[in-house]
């Protein structure tokens, strides 16, 4: 296990990360998994024992539940790891359990101690974006968190790139907190995030914490093309995420990945984690598993070294296209592109 700088914050995360949106398994989370204190017990253990340091949850995961879990198993350890969790989703019933107004994200922070029986909160992120209250709140909220010691990092998750940039902006101006990491999905099923999110993170100096790297599971080499949704998976349980647009390209894709997997004699899944770990900004990417067997598998995968030829081969099969007015730049503009233009534009250029 490497451990990465997070963006230019001067935390160092490990390559993989657990992640426990399967612990509790309440509500419609029951659809990803249900892993008890026992089963994350050993999980975490698995994942410690592999050099993992940096444990990430959300308050919204099975409501609280995977929170409490996670304070739990970690009780009288809680030095030995990182934790980061989420506000935003909505908590309760009540007008104001839900949102990035500063009551809530005060209330949520609050709420997320007490789960996680900690003192602290090493990464605390938005976990969705809010364009009912002001920047200035939500940022001078967090701000707060972290000049109590509260929180010692702030980040963001499904951000778009300009309402980011908006935000380190404001962040700036005022003199606030800055956010130092977006998690986002980004996988070789979905490549979207390489036309703003990626090279504002490489512009800006951003790290990037990946979830779902496994596309929801489609990666992992037990979908293919012309079979059902092997039952007991998230897509056989009804979980739509992520959204498929393109299924031939996604079984090429796949068919790319158990080739490659095939010649290194690893699954397709541990292919998929290989090729994020060496994409720009990425600090580290979140895996998570229903059962201990998948676990070992993913864990495998921060070992894995591909070749130029495999990297070649899954830049190709799994390409974005380039939307306007990218396209335009690749062919007017090609001699006059930053490194954050490049990390979209390159492999074009390079042809």
């Amino acid at each position: 296990m490497d451990y990465r700088q997070l963006g230019c914050s001067g935390l160092r995360v490990s390559s993989l990360t657990l992640g426990t949106m399967t612990f509790g398994g309440q509500g419609n989370f029951a659809k990803v998994g249900s892993t008890d204190v026992a089963a994350a017990r050993r999980q975490i253990g698995m994942c410690v024992d592999a050099g993992i340091n940096l444990i990430d949850t959300a308050d919204v995961y099975s409501r609280g539940d995977a929170e409490e879990i996670v304070g739990e198993v970690l009780a009288g350890r809680r030095d030995e790891l990182l934790l980061s969790t989420k506000v935003r989703m909505r908590m309760g019933d009540g007008p104001n359990m839900v949102g990035l107004s500063r009551h809530h994200v005060i209330e949520g922070c609050e709420a997320s101690l007490r789960r996680l029986r900690t003192d602290h909160i090493d990464l605390y992120q938005v976990h969705e974006w809010d364009g009912s209250v002001p920047l200035e709140e939500t940022l001078a909220a967090l701000d707060q968190l972290v000049r109590d010691g509260k929180v010692r990092y702030i980040g963001v998750s499904n951000y778009a790139a300009w309402q980011l940039m908006k935000a380190l902006g404001v962040s700036q101006r005022d003199g606030l907190a800055r956010f130092v990491s977006q998690q986002i999905y980004y996988s070789l099923q979905e490549r979207s995030a390489e036309y703003e999110l990626i090279p504002l993170g490489v512009d800006q100096g951003l790290g990037t914490l990946v979830w779902s790297p496994l596309a929801g599971g489609l990666l992992s080499g037990k979908y293919r093309r012309g079979q059902a949704a092997p039952e007991g998976s998230r897509r056989f349980a009804g979980w739509s995420e992520p959204p498929v647009y393109n299924e031939d390209k996604l079984y090429d894709t796949i068919d790319a990945l158990v080739e490659i997997g095939a010649a290194h004699g690893v699954s397709a899944a541990q292919v998929a984690l290989a090729w994020l770990l060496t994409r720009p900004t990425i600090s580290s990417v979140i895996i998570g598993a229903r059962t201990d067997e998948q676990l070992a598998d993913n864990l495998k995968g921060a070992e894995l070294q591909l070749s130029a030829d495999e990297l070649a081969a899954l830049e190709k099969v799994s390409r974005p296209d380039l939307l306007y007015p990218y396209w335009h730049q690749w062919t007017t503009s090609a001699d006059r592109l930053s490194p954050a233009d490049l990390t979209l534009i390159g492999p074009y250029i390079e042809e």
